[in-house]
């Protein structure tokens, strides 16, 4: 069965009930942005099916001044294993959370944590500088800084004779 948006968002899993409760109905929009940042699969040999999930990282996106600023909380990630990608119009983090001891599924209590590959893409509420993007992280706290675009400011030319 298809864990819930909620499930792939946290990566908790369901307590058992007798009857499974309406599902979240989820936008477009929100779709069209999960399956872009989905990783191109490799073909499975003939025969296999290879399913990859991956939980969806949460964020905090918001207005800094002469910056768009992108926060997540991705403690227990090695900055090597975080990757962020910028355009003008999107962000996307990709990121991998390794468990640091193996533990038998019947040995859990709660089982919360998630643990292994996320992804992120989020389309940007207005245009920003890519080149001038900055990534960083602290105390388990990724900050990506993206300066703005100003569509309104206009740049003087010098016109140059011949």
């Amino acid at each position: 069965m298809a864990k819930s948006f909620f499930e792939r968002l946290t990566g908790s899993k369901p307590a058992p009930t007798p009857s499974e409760p309406p599902r979240e109905r989820i936008s477009q929009t929100t779709k069209k942005i999960a399956e872009a940042a989905k990783p191109e699969l490799e073909a499975a040999p003939e025969g296999e099916a290879e399913t990859v999930e991956e939980g969806e990282l949460s964020v905090d996106i918001f207005d800094d001044g002469d910056y768009v600023t992108v926060q997540a909380i991705v403690g227990g990630v090695k900055p090597e294993d975080l990757d962020v990608q910028v355009t003008d119009e999107m962000v996307t983090i990709r990121g991998k959370r390794s468990r640091t001891n193996e533990v038998r599924e019947e040995n859990f209590f709660y089982q919360e944590l998630y643990w292994g590959s996320f992804v992120r893409s989020i389309i940007l509420p207005q245009e920003i500088i890519s080149d001038e993007a900055e990534a960083s992280m602290k105390n388990g706290l990724l900050t990506v800084k993206l300066p703005k675009r100003d569509r309104n400011k206009a740049q003087k030319l010098r016109v140059k004779s011949d």
